[in-house]
């Protein structure tokens, strides 16, 4: 049996619909709100669906019993005042890394994102690396699989790229800034052939799309695929910080943080043909991207 955490997000959501009847799964979400999700996906094969605390070792180690396998799609791109970064990733990796043991798991897929580093200035980006490290420090086999921005039919990424296509002006911090975006459906099938190939011990890959373009330029194509035309104008990514650095400082949940500014514009510029090739996966275009996600 296979277990995926993170079942109800939209990758997660994505996954659950692609293995379809091919491998019995359990789904491990937080709460009622992400069962009723998960449920009105209608699946012809209906995954069990359980409830349970990612903090709580010895809930999680139960919840994995009988499995073999576990796929873990927890993260967050910004703190909030009831989740911050460290028990996201590090504790949450932590207490995984403990339950896959514990259950006799055979191995671990760990979706991450590419930056991740635990020496990263950025915040996120530093605790995503850590929680590598932990999860990978076990003795559990462990696939770690690093994306950039992932565009998929109706996610939020495809909406604001669809309305900043049909917008006539754009502002944007930093449009220089290098996007990779890579294809929700080509993530999953990585993420299947992640539970497949051999795996005699941890294998961290850097998986992106073919195409390494300024976000000016992505904003540009994605209007012209609309038949539309967008005057960008770039802004120094340091007023953006600011802005956020003071929203910080008067909400506790702020729309915007620096940490997550800094994710964002992360430069994004891998040779994704080492992943390709240890996965056996092919790539979409990134024109085809575009069209299966804003048309």
């Amino acid at each position: 049996m296979l277990a995926i955490t993170g079942a109800n997000g939209h990758l997660g959501r994505r996954l659950l619909t692609a293995l379809g009847d091919q491998v019995p799964v359990r789904a491990l979400v937080r709460s009622e709100r992400a069962v009723q999700q998960i449920n009105a996906l209608n699946l012809s094969a209906a995954p069990e669906v359980r409830v349970v605390d990612y903090l709580a070792p010895s809930a999680m180690a139960a919840a994995l019993g009988g499995c073999t396998a576990l796929v873990h799609l927890v993260g967050i791109l910004k703190e909030t005042a009831t989740s911050s970064y460290r028990e996201a990733h590090e504790d949450g990796c932590r207490v995984v890394a403990e339950a896959v043991e514990q259950a006799g798991l055979e191995r671990v897929v760990y979706l991450n994102i590419l930056g991740a580093a635990a020496d990263a200035t950025n915040r996120c980006l530093a605790s995503r690396g850590r929680a590598e490290q932990i999860l990978c420090a076990g003795p559990v086999p462990v696939l770690v699989l690093r994306v950039p921005m992932v565009l998929g039919e109706g996610d939020y990424a495809s909406r604001a790229l669809r309305q900043r296509a049909d917008s006539g002006i754009n502002f944007l911090l930093r449009g220089s800034s290098l996007e990779q975006p890579i294809y929700a459906g080509d993530v999953i099938r990585g993420i299947q052939a992640g539970l497949e190939v051999p795996l005699p011990e941890t294998l961290g890959l850097d998986l992106a799309g073919l195409d390494s373009l300024p976000r000016r330029e992505l904003t540009r194509r994605a209007a012209a695929l609309l038949g539309k035309r967008t005057r960008i104008v770039s802004l120094p990514l340091a007023p953006g910080l600011l802005v956020a650095s003071l929203l910080e400082r008067i909400s506790k949940d702020p729309p915007v943080t620096r940490a997550m500014l800094g994710v964002l514009d992360h430069d994004d510029q891998i040779d994704p043909g080492p992943a390709v090739e240890a996965l056996g996966i092919r790539l979409t275009p990134l024109t085809e991207t575009l069209r299966r996600c804003l048309l």
